[in-house]
């Protein structure tokens, strides 16, 4: 794969890409260090001390940690397991299911942990903007103490405006993103090496050492230590969600050149300025800059966690349309807010219920430090199932050895185990949160994915085959009137309830009757000369066609669009202008009445889904003038 990634990407020169990279990818990574360090110091009990011992032990676990789990791990290994181009969780998911084939028992599994870790990263996705956003305006309390008490309010005031700015889309803005964390990264660098030129021993805890020395010396303590540590690698995984933006060069290149200097320049220099001070515990980022500087770096940090905030939320929203695209989602109200990047979207459900999660979270934890024992469980989990389906990759589609799969499942597995592990001491003081976001998420989907397979099938039932059908018309003699009549429809096999409710109740038939069906491949892009096909269902002057769209789970769906390009393709038998079509749309009413399938209280909640589900017609882009609406009934 070049660097130009996905389509987002196009033919954007190097440097600009990598710059793009820069803002989006690693906002959440490069605001870490304000909050991470002075977590793992603020452990209740005091088991981690200000002393030489435990500050080397832990600055050596921060290094190594973003070594293995975001050099190693995701810069080096996971990237290469891209699907089309794109990543992510459930798009690895989705890879696993293909490569596995027919296996469909392990398909099933793999792709239930793609959705829960999907499912996670909701959690994660109210949890970061609030911790971030709050962690930058608390340096308020560094350089002006007096301002203590407008915190909260600060912060509440800048996430509402960032929610409310996210229907206008990110490209008006994504242009300032690179250069402001570019700034951002500067400045963590800069600050971290002059502290560590005044102390140069620190740079000895990069040696893997003292983090061995800290683990054997003091298990307990260290264990604990680790629920804090693995905040410092929160957005490792946007690094791979993003790749079908930016492409893997562009990525790579950023961390090697730019973030990973920084940051462990920055982690140093806190380190240091801890040993030299143990009261610095309290805010060892802000403090790390002179005083003239905390109220500059208070602003800056904002716009740096606004930008993490940013990617976190444009996240959820591609996940959430994969989610849909693959089925385990109802219809959501997609809006593209970019006419170039095809990737860039608002879904306003996604959008409020996001910001309703991060205001109640703010107002109840009311401090990042108190956020921090709720985060790191949604993080870690995420983790362990991107390696697991990741090796499934490597052993099935790369042939890897057994040694290499044992080794990296091992080094790997083994170290985010103990993240996860460590994660869990904090379940009850907050760490619950995330975790039952990430079950009620995953309840939904699997609800949703099960429910649409019962309704498919007692739909399908009634319906009928589409073959027969068309064989009575032509037996029957059915009148035919002039126009297009338009039906979406999943297959060609049954009849849209649709048509055979307008040929029942009507005793009419268009003279041109196109049935076209929507299918989403396990891919998120589809050639172009691969999306369409036409079949005349046998009869090649009946006026009765079927046509085929085929599309990615990152392609935009847009119906009428699909039917224009199919009229201009050289062979076309759409004797007909779309744009002049009616659409008939299959509208069923959904009725809790049959005891088997699901248990009454998840039939309640898909009956739930349903009813809130965006109309379809918006989502297919159908014009609402030349649009009907036909309903029947189906029981579940």
């Amino acid at each position: 794969m070049t660097d130009q990634g996905g389509p987002a990407a196009g033919r954007r020169p190097r440097a600009a890409l990598t710059l793009a990279a820069l803002g989006v990818v690693y906002g959440d990574i490069g605001t870490s260090p304000l909050y991470s360090l002075q977590t793992v110091f603020s452990i209740d009990h005091g088991e981690v001390r200000p002393t030489s011992g435990d500050v080397y032990g832990v600055i050596s676990l921060v290094f190594w940690t973003i070594t293995l789990i975001v050099s190693v791990k995701y810069v080096t290994f996971i990237l290469r397991a891209d699907n089309d181009g794109e990543g992510g969780v459930m798009a690895l998911a989705a890879l696993v299911r293909r490569v596995l084939g027919d296996v469909r028992g392990r398909a099933a599994v793999a792709m239930a942990l793609g959705v829960f870790g999907a499912s996670l990263f909701y959690g994660d996705s109210v949890i970061t903007p609030a911790i971030s956003v709050m962690s930058a305006v608390e340096g308020l309390k560094v350089s002006t103490p007096g301002l203590s008490h407008v915190v909260v309010p600060v912060a509440a005031t800048i996430l509402a405006a960032l929610f409310v700015v996210q229907r206008w889309g990110t490209h008006r803005v994504g242009s300032l993103f690179g250069p402001v964390m570019l700034v951002w990264f500067a400045a963590l660098a800069a600050a971290g090496l002059a502290e560590v030129l005044q102390r140069p021993g620190v740079v000895r805890a990069l040696s893997p050492t003292y983090a061995g020395a800290f683990l054997v010396d003091r298990p307990f303590t260290a264990f604990v230590a680790l629920g804090a540590v693995v905040l410092v690698i929160t957005g490792a995984e946007a690094l791979y969600a993003d790749m079908g933006h930016f492409g893997k060069g562009p990525i790579r290149r950023a961390w090697f050149a730019v973030v990973f200097p920084a940051l462990t320049l920055n982690y140093l220099g806190q380190g240091a300025l801890i040993l030299d001070d143990p009261h610095n515990t309290e805010s060892p980022f802000f403090l790390l800059f002179p005083h003239w500087a905390r109220l500059p770096m208070v602003v800056l940090a904002t716009a740096a966690t606004v930008i993490a905030s940013q990617a976190v939320i444009s996240g959820a929203f591609s996940v959430s349309r994969q989610a849909v695209r693959l089925g385990f989602l109802p219809y959501l109200r997609i809006r593209h807010t970019s006419p170039r990047e095809a990737g860039q979207v608002y879904l306003p459900a996604v959008n409020w219920i996001l910001f309703v999660g991060v205001l109640i979270l703010m107002l109840g934890f009311r401090s990042s430090g108190r956020l921090a024992t709720a985060y790191g469980l949604a993080v870690t989990g995420t983790f362990l199932i991107t390696t697991a389906l990741s090796l499934v990759v490597a052993r099935v589609a790369w042939r890897w050895a057994a040694w290499k799969l044992v080794l990296a499942g091992v080094v790997l597995g083994g170290a985010e185990a103990a993240y996860f592990s460590a994660n869990l001491t904090k379940v009850t003081h907050g760490g619950w949160l995330p975790l039952l976001i990430g079950v009620a998420v995953f309840t939904i989907m699997k609800t949703w994915e099960r429910g649409r397979e019962i309704v498919t099938d007692r739909r399908t039932a009634k319906e009928g085959p589409l073959p027969e059908f068309i064989e009575k018309l032509h037996h029957d003699g059915v009148q035919r009137v002039p126009g297009t009549a338009v039906f979406p429809h999943p297959t060609k096999m049954t009849t849209p309830l649709a048509l055979r409710a307008n040929y029942e109740h009507n005793h009419v038939v268009h003279e041109h009757v196109v049935i076209v069906s929507m299918i989403s491949e396990n891919a998120p892009y589809v050639p172009a000369d691969e999306q369409l096909a036409i079949d005349d269902l046998g009869y090649r002057d009946d006026g009765i066609l079927h046509v085929t769209v085929r599309h990615g789970f990152q392609d935009r769906q847009d119906l009428p669009a699909a039917l224009r390009r199919a009229a201009r393709l050289p062979d076309a038998e759409l004797r007909f202008d779309p744009d002049r079509a009616s659409y008939f749309l299959s509208r069923v009413t959904l009725r809790s009445t049959h005891p088997d399938g699901m248990p009454r209280w998840r039939k309640r909640l898909f009956l739930a889904l349903a009813r809130n589900a965006a109309n379809p017609a918006e989502y297919f882009g159908l014009p609402a003038a030349r649009t009907v609406v036909m309903g029947s009934q189906v029981d579940i």
